[in-house]
């Protein structure tokens, strides 16, 4: 479908990782304005780099574990002129990022307060601080529309055998937080009902990022489908929730992970 998304504003955080990016390829493609969040670095940069001279889209440095900066993202966006309709909750601590940024994988009983903390911190305390400032700058003004961004583990226990031998691990912040994420669309979506919001998970599967052979074929043996998502995958399910043929979905959690979540 040409322009699905055609007079929709979406504010995405995160918006520099594989699904971000691919979630703002896509929604500009579809006929939508993008305003772009990350925080500063090469993501960011590149985020910027691909979309340069574009007038639907615009970029705002965020870091959404940082209160002040949360408080002040909306009246940014709306002071240059444009009203979100559609916001994604993206922005999230991963394996993987932590893997890039040369982090180590401690064992339970090693890892630090301050690392769960900060994980919390971004990736479910984070959401309820952009959710808050939507409560306060956007919400009943006009229809808008939340997607928390969950995870094929927000439900389901991670199988830490596929991890042996790998550079990163599943740890266990990041399934508590994803978890928590949907705890907070469904007290949100009642209590936003009568003032004209929607609020909706979604929880990608097993994404392909540059994967092994080895761990591809590990993933693949816990999905019906038997391999892992590219990133258009779930964003052709983004994109739907974003439109306004999700306008009578409400407190859903939408599940992409190929059949993951159904043995």
């Amino acid at each position: 479908m040409r322009d699905q998304l055609k007079g929709r504003t979406i504010f995405i955080t995160g918006a520099g990782g594989v699904l971000g990016s691919t979630y703002v390829r896509r929604m500009l493609a579809q006929g939508a304005r993008i305003a772009a969040s990350d925080l500063p670095g090469r993501r960011a940069e590149a985020l910027q780099e691909a979309h340069a001279g574009n007038p639907d889209f615009r970029y705002y440095d965020l870091d959404v574990a940082d209160e002040a900066q949360v408080s002040e993202i909306f009246a940014r966006i709306l002071k240059d002129g444009w009203q979100p309709n559609v916001v994604l909750n993206n922005a999230a601590i991963t394996g993987e990022l932590l893997m890039g940024a040369g982090q180590p994988f401690p064992d339970f009983a090693d890892l630090k307060l301050a690392d769960w903390e900060k994980t919390l911190r971004t990736n479910l305390t984070g959401p309820f601080m952009i959710a808050r400032q939507m409560d306060r700058d956007i919400v009943g003004k006009w229809p808008v529309a939340l997607i928390n961004v969950a995870s094929m583990y927000a439900l389901n226990g991670a199988h830490h055998r596929i991890y042996d031998g790998m550079p990163f691990k599943n740890f266990s912040a990041y399934g508590v937080t994803k978890a928590g994420i949907h705890g907070l669309t469904v007290w949100l979506a009642g209590y936003w009902a009568a003032r004209g919001a929607t609020v909706n998970t979604i929880a990608p599967g097993a994404v392909f990022n540059g994967h092994s052979d080895e761990f591809q074929r590990r993933v693949g043996e816990l999905i019906m489908l038997n391999r892992m998502a590219e990133p258009d995958e779930i964003a052709d399910a983004m994109l739907f929730l974003a439109s306004e043929q999700a306008g009578y979905m409400t407190g859903q959690l939408v599940n992409v992970d190929g059949g993951f979540s159904g043995w």
